[in-house]
Parts: structure tokens; C-alpha cells; sequence
């Protein structure tokens, strides 16, 4: 996938804040540590492997696409490259975004903080939860 093609799919599916555009995409693909899962033309997830942690930093589906498991297969596709370089997941999610968080909860994610007022909305401001995920059973 072209950074061009995740910066379309970006705005479309984030219509109410700001889009990534294709020139902050492919400086982040260029970094290193730094990954892109593509669905087909569908959706992209965007992340990183740090000191044994992973970062989800950006996951967009095709609304055309929504809804149709995408999201889903995405997740398990960054989450199972990552448990090889990472122990730990996190991400960050708008509070409001239900269908996110909902998906997130499905793939093992729990919130550990709360960044009050982070994202800006047309009528108000919305919280970021920040989420985290085992990627590796933690040995007992």
C-alpha cells in the first residue's frame, strides 16, 4: 500500500479530525522499528517495536469497507507480527469512537490511562484512553 492510498483511507475513515497526510505517512514508514499491515486497498494499520513494546499508532478501514471484519483482521495481523518483537501492545483510542473500543476489548486490550480532553471534536473535546494488551503469555 502506497502512503498516498493509507493517507486517502485515513481521511475517509477519520472525517471528523485531522488526516494523516501521505508525506506523514511515509516519513513514519520510513523509521525504523516502524510497520504498515495492509488489507488490500481496504485498511492499514500503522505501528511500532520499541524495547519490547509495540504501539499501535494509527488503524483505518474504507467506511465503504467497515463493518465486513477488516478492523478485526488487521488487528490480529499487527498484533501477531508484533508479539516477535514486543511483550506489551498499547494504543490510543478517542473514548467516544465505541466501535474501536469495543473492537480493541475484543483483542485483549484494557485501559491503563486516561488523557483528558485530548482530541479535539467540532462540539468539544473527547478523551484519549490508553490501552494496553499482553502480546506474550507472561510465564508463571
Amino acid at each position: 500500500m502506497t502512503p498516498e492510498t493509507a493517507a486517502a483511507i485515513h481521511a475517509a475513515a477519520f472525517a471528523d479530525g485531522r488526516p494523516w497526510t501521505a508525506s506523514e505517512i511515509a516519513d513514519l514508514i520510513a523509521s525504523p522499528n516502524t510497520y504498515l499491515t495492509a488489507q488490500d486497498a481496504a485498511g492499514f494499520a500503522l505501528w511500532r517495536a520499541v524495547a519490547g513494546e509495540a504501539e499501535l499508532l494509527a488503524i483505518a478501514v474504507s467506511p465503504d469497507r467497515q463493518g465486513h471484519g477488516i478492523g478485526a483482521a488487521l488487528m490480529q495481523d499487527w498484533m501477531q507480527a508484533a508479539r516477535a518483537l514486543a511483550d506489551t501492545a498499547f494504543l490510543e483510542v478517542a473514548h467516544d469512537n465505541v466501535r474501536a473500543c469495543a473492537l480493541y476489548a475484543r483483542c485483549g486490550f484494557v485501559e491503563v490511562a486516561r488523557r483528558t480532553g485530548y482530541y479535539a471534536r467540532p462540539q468539544g473535546r473527547a478523551d484519549a484512553l490508553v490501552l494496553r494488551a499482553a502480546l506474550r503469555a507472561v510465564p508463571s
